[in-house]
């Protein structure tokens, strides 16, 4: 390079850029400004579009709310929906424990939004016990345990006198203790007080109930927990993404609960997604960026998770869920997570002033 290029370079160009270099940090520090949320409600599915069409988790969410606002998500797996003036976004993750987790985690990592003091609502249909309520009911977890991580052998080699083929991480038997060091990570369990708060607010709220219901809970004679009409009420959640159906599978279910749970829990509902939600909550709580205390599960009973006395497991599943027909108590459960959840998110965001720093008890 000659010397004349060299003065150039030197006497124009590098100012140029200098200028630029200062300018930078304003565009980038704008950019930054977050916007703040008070509560994020969570839905696992919505089949169709966000409105008008036969509804999922999410859709009386924006219709009701509402959640008037579109926000692109490219990193999740469909768009965030929004309300500006109550400070409410919503997000569907995907079905499932890993969708979920990728999906939570996204959102907390997303630069446009400062979570550091939302409320979580995890509001999703599940199958229920017959052995504790009806379909169409509401259950506020009080805690959520992991069906997944195990070990397991088919039913048909499982040893003489075992009940189940499922065994803790590192034990050689069903139910073993001491307990694998896994259990703060398969055994979570929810904020009691924030959760009885939500509980009490909402306890004598009446549930949908219908012919089709009413049917169906009449099926299970013995059972007096599924002949009741539907309540409000606290129970544990059992999350697993395999979907298991069945009386056996449901005395593990029990069974699985009591274990982690040392009698505290007792199981009520079964669904997929809490634990990919809550890892992802504890690893966005590291960073400062959530507070997994803000986190409630609500879980609505859109079937049983058995069959009725008298017909097999297969027969049950296939009536309610193969033959396209669609569980009979899908529309009513998504009603109760409606009727359930919105008057908690309603009091949060009247209550900001209050339970921005304080969680209610």
């Amino acid at each position: 390079m000659t010397i004349d290029k060299k003065l150039y370079f030197l006497y124009f160009l590098v100012p140029v850029v200098l200028i630029m270099s200062c300018q930078q940090p304003q565009v980038d520090q704008k950019s930054q400004a977050k916007i703040p949320i008070k509560v994020v409600l969570v839905s696992m599915f919505e089949p169709g579009e966000d409105e008008g069409d036969r509804p999922g988790e999410f859709q009386n969410w924006v219709e009701r709310l509402p959640l008037d606002k579109t926000l692109p998500f490219p990193a999740g797996y469909r768009d965030l929906r929004y309300n500006e003036d109550m400070g409410v976004l919503g997000i569907v993750t995907g079905v499932g424990n890993t969708k979920t987790a990728v999906s939570i985690t996204s959102l907390g990592l997303d630069d446009r939004f400062d979570l550091s003091k939302a409320y979580w609502l995890v509001a999703g249909i599940s199958g229920v016990d017959p052995k504790d309520a009806p379909t169409a009911s509401a259950v506020w977890a009080d805690w959520v345990i992991d069906g997944d991580l195990s070990h397991e052998i088919d039913a048909r080699e499982i040893p003489d006198g075992w009940t189940t083929g499922y065994i803790p991480l590192r034990k050689t038997e069903p139910y073993q203790k001491p307990f694998p060091k896994e259990r703060e990570v398969v055994a979570i369990q929810m904020n009691q007080k924030l959760l009885h708060w939500a509980y009490n607010m909402t306890k004598d709220i009446v549930l949908p109930d219908n012919e089709d219901i009413s049917q169906m809970r009449a099926q299970y004679k013995g059972y007096a927990a599924a002949e009741m009409k539907p309540v409000v009420m606290i129970g544990t959640q059992l999350a697993a993404s395999t979907y298991w159906h069945g009386k056996l599978f449901n005395d593990w279910a029990n069974d699985w609960v009591d274990y982690w749970t040392e009698g505290q829990g007792n199981f009520v509902t079964s669904a997929m997604e809490e634990v990919g939600t809550w890892h992802s909550m504890e690893r966005l709580d590291a960073l400062g960026l959530a507070d997994k205390n803000r986190m409630l599960v609500l879980r609505t009973a859109s079937n049983f998770t058995m069959q009725w006395p008298g017909i097999s497991a297969y027969q049950s599943l296939a009536g309610e869920k193969l033959t396209g027909k669609g569980y009979s108590a899908y529309i009513p459960s998504l009603e109760s997570a409606y009727l359930v959840g919105s008057p908690v998110v309603k009091a949060l965001v009247d209550g900001w002033d209050e339970f921005k720093d304080q969680i209610p008890e």
